[in-house]
């Protein structure tokens, strides 16, 4: 996209709404600190918000803000025109200073807004290598992301060709401000007061996360048109939801949207099939209608009416890929849910549906989770991976019962809602 559409396609976007969603970002979202610098990506697109987001963090005190950011046409030129070698590396060394940074408290803030499948039309082998290579070199700092080192955060702007997939149908300015709008909304940035609305969000989900742990219980049993999945949950895990302390004890909203609950199932111990109730929008592809089954914990069949051969790519990615590293739970009548809309982005989709992610668990999801060592998490059941991929599960349609340690059983979920 040229200079002047993106400039026609940001025109479309409510200026008012979208500082208010800067505002969150730096106040909810990343809870940022004065003095504390903060690393910020964010596709060439989303400059307006990227500039609010700047404006609103210098304001809270920050110390240094410094923008990366990506572009589409570079993206498809790499793909198209690079070597062949060239696929199998990655930028090791602007990763190993993003590490660094996050070592000395930078806080993270990434702006989503991308076509999500940018790549549809690319070689799906290198796809597939380009995301291994990434991942591999990404993994000094994903690490201080996974153990909830700092304060992070992700938000969404509406780019252009992300409108477009959302709404195929209507001209380009229209698009976007639909997807702006939808945005808003599910972001809490609609209201009078978005930070008050947040403050009123997060204690709901902490009522949530505070009688799961209340409950202790061992494992969840999900049942389904095609779904009999026993989810074992790790021991000493404990349910996380909205507004979580990180190690540095900044208390921060790492996902903006957020509707789920979420903790650490144990990666040993997943029994059963499971069927998927949304596409996956991955690098992409979309994956749909994948179903799957589990023993002793691990994937051992795989199938998906489109997109299986990228599916199987992406559980061959590592032993880890096969395996769960999280659980959420989110109510079918949530409102992204109710919004009808297919984002093709798993930072919105996830919110619409309880979900289950292959691959690296989160620390933070375990009771003292700041002070286990990477061996105490995988001793009690963590997975570890290169990759955290997140797909829906959950319907109207399914029932989730929590088992107790004597196998007792209690209602969790009901047709999709909380019972």
């Amino acid at each position: 996209m040229n200079d002047t559409a993106s400039r026609t396609a940001a025109s479309a976007i409510d200026p008012g709404k979208l500082d208010r969603l800067a505002e969150v970002a730096v106040k909810v979202g990343l809870a940022l600190q004065p003095g504390q610098d903060l690393f910020l990506t964010a596709p060439v697109g989303a400059l307006p918000l990227v500039r609010r987001i700047a404006a609103h963090a210098y304001r809270a005190g920050a110390g240094l803000v410094t923008p990366i950011l990506s572009d589409e046409e570079l993206t498809l030129a790499r793909f198209r025109h690079g070597a062949d070698g060239s696929f199998d590396r990655a930028p090791g060394w602007l990763y190993d200073g993003v590490a660094r940074a996050f070592s000395a408290n930078t806080a993270r803030l990434a702006i989503v807004g991308d076509n999500p499948m940018l790549l549809s039309g690319e070689d799906p082998d290198k796809v597939a290598r380009a995301n291994k290579a990434n991942s591999i070199a990404y993994q000094p700092a994903l690490e201080k992301i996974a153990g909830f080192d700092i304060n992070w955060n992700i938000v969404a702007f509406p780019g252009a060709s992300w409108a477009k997939l959302v709404f195929p149908g209507d001209e380009e300015a229209v698009a976007v401000n639909r997807l702006a709008e939808a945005i808003f909304a599910a972001s809490r940035v609609d209201r009078a007061d978005p930070v008050a609305a947040w403050a009123e969000h997060n204690a709901a989900l902490h009522r949530r996360t505070a009688w799961l742990n209340g409950k202790r219980f061992r494992a969840l049993h999900y049942a389904g048109p095609g779904t009999d999945l026993t989810i074992g949950l790790a021991d000493g895990h404990e349910w996380q939801g909205g507004a979580s302390t990180a190690k540095n004890g900044v208390v921060c909203n790492p996902n903006i949207p957020t509707e789920e609950v979420f903790t650490t199932p144990h990666a040993l111990r997943v029994e059963g099939r499971v069927v998927s109730t949304k596409p996956l929008s991955y690098q992409g592809t979309l994956i749909d209608e994948i179903s799957v089954r589990f023993e002793a914990g691990r994937i051992v069949e795989a199938r998906a009416a489109r997109g299986e051969t990228v599916l199987a790519k992406v559980l061959d990615t590592d032993e880890g890929a096969r395996r769960l590293g999280e659980v959420a739970l989110v109510p079918h009548s949530s409102p992204i849910s109710k919004s009808g809309l297919l984002f093709y982005n798993t930072l919105f989709d996830e919110n619409a549906s309880c979900h289950i992610a292959l691959g690296q668990c989160y620390a933070k999801c375990f009771l003292d989770g700041a002070t286990l060592s990477p061996e105490q998490i995988a001793a009690q059941g963590g997975n570890k991976s290169l990759i955290h991929i997140d797909w829906m599960i959950g319907s109207d349609r399914i029932d989730i019962d929590g088992i107790h340690a004597d196998g007792s059983r209690e209602p969790v979920f009901r047709k999709g809602e909380w019972a």
